[in-house]
């Protein structure tokens, strides 16, 4: 089977047959990884460019290695030591990158729309590693599969996203992909780092935490970035800590077996305890090992490789 498109630019319209098919193949991979020799050969002979106009530790380090794994040529570009500080446009600087005769690009970059963009320049396939505010679809997608590996499905699971909902790649993708397999979704925060009419994007909205939390599964706890204190966008981090930090004492009001998610990095003891963050409810870090599954999942559909040779050694 294949996707419907050739590139993963976001969840937003995403089929719900393409996110299932994507989250069915990570099971493979998922499984590779606990092999002795976590390596499969369906993309050798491909050669993969991760394209980072920002930095990135978890999803750039995340990527090379699903691609190595996959027995793809991988290749890093980082633009703080590229022609780009030459002036070089993003337009030439892929298009010299794909004279090179690469297959697929992998691109994370501050303006919303760069990865779309590509496309329009490109005839390689195109993963979305993160656009400004807009998307993070692998990192939805290893949400969601690290939920459903939990629950079994994701149909009728009620997940809470806590945090700066406003400027969240990771929210939005999670919202659409969570929305897409039938899950409630809700969100919360301070009204400042809201989306603007947030209702509209089917989600029930919350001000005061201990509300929000009645009856949710899963809690997806969102970074609060220093700038955001510092554009005046709530008073404090202590502040924040005690209107919106999830810690220990509120963890009551969830549902029996419930989970505990952050795409990381974690600012610990602002809007996260360490009690909560190394709890046994915590799947922090198995979101993080599943992200290469996913990934591994998302690169080899999107090189339409011989179904075969996905996980054979």
């Amino acid at each position: 089977m294949k996707l419907s498109s050739r590139h993963l630019l976001g969840l937003e319209g995403v089929p719900k047959k393409d996110i299932d098919l994507i989250l069915d193949t990570s099971v493979s991979f998922r499984e590779v990884l606990d092999r002795p020799i976590k390596k499969v050969p369906p993309l050798r002979g491909k050669t993969v460019v991760n394209l980072f106009y920002e930095p990135s530790t978890r999803t750039r380090i995340s990527f090379d290695l699903a691609e190595k794994r996959l027995s793809a040529d991988s290749i890093s570009f980082s633009a703080s030591t590229s022609s780009v500080k030459k002036g070089e446009s993003l337009k030439d600087t892929v298009r010299n990158i794909e004279a090179m005769k690469i297959d697929m690009v992998v691109v994370r970059h501050k303006s919303p729309g760069a990865p779309y963009y590509l496309t329009q320049c490109l005839e390689a396939n195109i993963i979305n590693a993160g656009d400004g505010p807009h998307e993070h679809p692998t990192q939805g997608l290893l949400d969601i599969f690290t939920m459903r590996q939990k629950y079994g499905k994701i149909k009728g699971l009620r997940v809470l996203l806590v945090g700066d909902i406003k400027h969240s790649r990771v929210a939005r993708s999670n919202i659409w992909g969570l929305k897409t397999l039938g899950a409630s979704v809700a969100i919360c925060g301070p009204t400042t780092l809201l989306p603007y009419e947030a209702e509209k994007m089917g989600v029930d909205v919350y001000t005061h935490i201990d509300e929000a939390l009645e009856g949710v599964d899963v809690v997806n706890i969102l970074r609060i970035q220093l700038e955001r204190q510092q554009a005046g966008l709530f008073p404090s981090q202590r502040e924040y800590t005690n209107l919106f930090g999830i810690s220990k004492e509120r963890l009551h009001r969830l549902n029996k077996n419930y989970t505990i998610m952050h795409p990381g990095p974690m600012n610990r003891g602002v809007e996260i305890s360490n009690d909560v963050a190394d709890s046994p409810q915590s799947v922090i870090l198995d979101q993080v090992t599943n992200g290469q599954a996913v990934r591994m999942s998302v690169l080899y559909l999107l090189s339409g490789v011989d179904d075969r040779e996905a996980t054979s050694e």
